[in-house]
């Protein structure tokens, strides 16, 4: 295994997955849908071969994937929380037929490892207790998002029951938070938010929060010791937004709010910022689909990793190390105020 396809590579977790595998050796092919923006996450890594494309249309970069040996597939279009709305064509064309496609184009190209980023989406789990990989969720009980990520997981499992020379697993991340977040994420959002005062209160929620480069380091172990068609657990620590807004802004060096928002007053902020999203195209921290989501979800995002730890050797670095690696590329980056405000003096 040392020539490895990476989709999603400019997002959070393919840019770290890509940096690891050049770290240990491999020959990495990545997947970026802008050349401008992939020399822009890579710079740094000469050695990486970027392929433009887009996971709506594998055909078009289909011939890239000769030569390779091992597919890690991150790449996905993730729910509303962005610009509000509904987004299902996007999702199934891009989660569910897309992961269909580059399955049997990856085959068909030889290749014969194949690693999903599959998502604790899939799972359900009632509140306050741990839950593992068998506790899975039913696709009448999930959002757009969720139900894209379910079926994306039967498409993988299908897959395997007629090719049987294929071997494929899943890694499930929590909410993955580090450093190269150009997106930004929900998470990088967050940060910004916060540094920048922008945040009003205090949100609802529980979270499984994860440092991307763990992940990216438990689809590496995947690749290697994972048993065929099984569920790998990488979701991270359990936290509610009250633990972990005070842990980022002691961090950051910046106050943060103290008060929880009550519904109504979120309800309103989620539908203003969707209006705002809908005007400006820019991405939004709080849509009524996130909102929605973190109330479902309160309490459920504890989970137990004893079967990834077992297996793959999985362990997780300190939450104030993930946090302060996360600011301190935003800062260098120039990503907050204050570091724009510094850069004109």
């Amino acid at each position: 295994m040392r020539n490895a396809f990476v989709t999603g590579a400019t997002g959070l977790l393919g840019n770290n997955l890509v940096r690891e595998l050049v770290a240990r050796g491999y020959a990495v092919k990545a997947l970026v849908r802008s050349r401008a923006k992939g020399e822009q996450q890579f710079n740094d890594l000469p050695s990486v071969e970027l392929v433009v494309g887009d996971m709506a249309d594998i055909d078009a970069f289909a011939t890239s994937l000769q030569g390779c040996d091992t597919v890690f597939h991150t790449a996905a279009f993730f729910r509303d929380n962005y610009k509000g709305g509904s987004h299902w064509e996007e999702l199934e064309k891009i989660n569910v037929a897309g992961t269909r496609d580059l399955l049997h184009q990856a085959y068909g190209a030889g290749i014969r490892r194949f690693v999903h980023t599959s998502s604790i989406a899939v799972l359900d789990g009632d509140p306050g207790t741990s839950s593992d990989e068998t506790c899975l969720r039913s696709e009448a009980d999930a959002d757009d998002y969720y139900r894209s990520k379910i079926l994306a997981d039967r498409v993988v499992l299908t897959f395997l029951e007629t090719h049987p020379q294929m071997h494929a697993c899943m890694v499930l991340p929590g909410w993955m938070w580090g450093p190269g977040d150009m997106g930004p994420t929900s998470s990088g959002q967050l940060v910004k938010d916060v540094i920048n005062g922008k945040l009003p209160g205090l949100i609802p929620g529980t979270f499984s929060v994860v440092d991307a480069r763990d992940v990216a380091w438990a689809q590496i172990a995947a690749a290697q010791n994972g048993r065929r068609g099984e569920r790998y657990l990488a979701a991270g620590r359990n936290l509610t937004m009250r633990q972990l807004v005070p842990v980022l802004g002691r961090i950051a060096g910046v106050k943060t709010p103290v008060r929880q928002l009550p519904l109504p007053a979120l309800y309103l902020l989620a539908t203003v910022l969707e209006v705002y999203a809908r005007l400006t195209g820019k991405p939004i921290l709080l849509s009524m689909a996130t909102l929605r989501l973190l109330i479902r979800e309160e309490h459920r995002t504890c989970f137990n990793h004893r079967k990834s730890e077992q297996e793959l050797g999985l362990s997780f670095r300190v939450l104030e190390q993930t946090i302060s690696d996360t600011v301190a590329w935003y800062r260098k980056h120039g990503w907050f105020k204050q570091n724009k405000d510094e850069n004109t003096q």
